[in-house]
């Protein structure tokens, strides 16, 4: 009988459809090095579809900001090479942010072109509903460029519906009702990669 690994929570390791193996877990104050030296291997688009306008580099304050959460209030993962944070290559962020005084959060989400369309998007967002979920939330919304195509597919997919629009943003927004005990599983609980 094999040998299970047993890891912290919200730790997991997959296997994407290419092959790759990677590490989901929550992210790290070791994971600003990395972060900071692979930010110039992301396409300008990338960048932009993320944090909605151009920059060359991650400030300190950034890395700060990014890696070091409130569980209170804030979740972030990463999905990683299956090395020590801190030595590993990561290749995409997930996140969500409560907002002050109130029972929503803002999703934000990063998917390197390296490890694009092998599902890690829609994984790591059914990863972040989950903790809303928990966290009893009652909306998750977030705000995509009108032109990113990929993202508003994945969103609908999972149950977001489109809001408002303005100045080229789309803000889409996922009720999170109470999880039903009748065991139909919804289109963010099927998060399974490939």
């Amino acid at each position: 009988m094999p040998v299970r690994e047993r890891l912290p929570p919200w730790h997991e390791r997959q296997r994407l459809p290419n092959g790759r193996e990677v590490l989901i877990r929550p992210i790290r104050p070791e994971d600003a090095e990395p972060l900071r030296a692979s930010f110039p291997l992301l396409q300008p688009e990338e960048v932009r579809q993320r944090f909605l306008h151009s920059m060359k580099a991650l400030s300190e304050d950034m890395l700060e900001r990014l890696t070091r959460v409130n569980p209170k209030t804030e979740f972030a993962l990463v999905a990683a090479e299956p090395l020590p944070p801190g030595e590993a290559l990561v290749g995409a962020v997930a996140r969500v942010t409560m907002d002050p005084g109130e029972e929503q959060g803002e999703f934000a989400i990063l998917v390197s072109h390296y490890v694009a369309g092998q599902g890690l998007g829609r994984y790591l967002m059914t990863r972040l509903v989950k903790w809303a979920r928990g966290k009893k939330l009652k909306r998750l919304y977030g705000d995509v460029l009108e032109h990113n195509q990929p993202m508003l597919a994945l969103a609908e997919s999972l149950g977001f519906v489109r809001e408002s629009m303005q100045d080229g943003l789309v803000r889409v927004v996922l009720e999170l009702a109470p999880e039903q005990d009748s065991g139909t599983a919804t289109a963010v609980d099927r998060g399974a990669i490939g």
